[in-house]
């Protein structure tokens, strides 16, 4: 009973209908735009979500400072995020996964290799299955009228020319110090709550993801206008951008909620032994760089 009488309940909220509400029309508005072009649902709905975000993590907030959730609440939210991280690494296993399937099992077997295939210059005359798949299926069997035209160039590092030749390798790089450099921060902050030098690092961390969004945008406007990579050039375009866009858009929640947490800490809401709200974004920063470095080596490397 005295273990129940400290665990804090908040008190009964609208937020969790509201959210699921404004998540499914953000679903449904995505739809919408895929099939008739219309974003406005989409948009309205994504709004919602950020709307019903800030208000909920404004309570969230508020009641710890109030000091009011105990030492069992806190070890849910450890809870939470790590299994709001675990569904992260399945979800781009998931990717990784099709991307493994693609290359090592379905394209040798649309080549001709393996038991009981089919004669590919019956289907597609002209087809080489080979990685990256510059030469689609659709090209092989409509020659000029194909709907799906490859890409003219892939985007292996170290063969990349021009602008791309060293861009992955920058934003390999620059995610992999802004991991230390968060950790830098953490180390302040638990040590001796160095508010300078916590603000500072954690500043740092942010500067980076965006230089790295920068330097991303920078590779797509080369990839599409240059290379002809974009998700209707085969199997390559949209693997490539799945995996690459998925990321980017992690690396921008990262970086957000980062900046959140330097913005908590300008108005002091943070102690050496009370962070969690840093903590849980700095788990999830190192959770996308080490995603990075797997894409890095699987998608441009191999």
């Amino acid at each position: 009973m005295s273990a129940e009488a400290s665990y804090y309940v908040p008190e009964q909220s609208k937020m969790p209908i509201l959210m699921a509400a404004a998540m499914g029309l953000a679903a449904f508005g995505a739809g919408r735009w895929m099939i008739t072009g219309d974003s406005l649902m989409c948009i309205l709905g994504v709004v919602a979500i950020a709307t019903m975000m800030y208000f909920w993590f404004t309570t969230v907030i508020d009641e710890n400072l109030r000091g009011l959730p105990s030492a069992q609440l806190k070890r849910s939210y450890v809870w939470g995020i790590s299994w709001f991280i675990f569904s992260e690494v399945m979800f781009f296993a998931g990717f990784f996964g099709a991307l493994f399937y693609l290359r090592n099992i379905a394209m040798p077997w649309l080549g001709g290799d393996g038991v009981g295939v089919h004669n590919p210059e019956l289907l597609w005359n002209g087809f080489e299955a080979e990685w990256p798949l510059l030469h689609t299926p659709d090209q092989a069997l409509n020659g000029e009228n194909a709907k799906f035209v490859g890409a003219h160039e892939s985007l292996s590092y170290p063969g990349l020319s021009g602008l791309l030749h060293w861009l992955p390798l920058y934003n390999t790089v620059i995610l992999l110090f802004s991991s230390y450099t968060v950790h830098l921060a953490h180390h302040a902050l638990k040590h001796g709550d160095n508010r300078k030098k916590f603000n500072f690092w954690l500043g740092f961390t942010v500067v980076l993801g965006l230089i790295f969004l920068c330097l991303q945008v920078m590779e797509y406007r080369e990839a599409y206008g240059h290379y002809g990579i974009t998700l209707t050039s085969g199997i390559y375009g949209t693997t490539f951008f799945m995996l690459t866009g998925f990321h980017g858009f992690h690396v921008a929640m990262g970086t957000l909620m980062l900046a959140i947490q330097l913005l908590r800490s300008f108005k002091g809401q943070f102690t050496a032994d009370d962070h969690f709200g840093f903590e849980m974004s700095s788990w999830y920063w190192h959770f996308v760089d080490v995603v990075w470095v797997m894409l890095f080596f699987f998608v441009y490397i191999i």
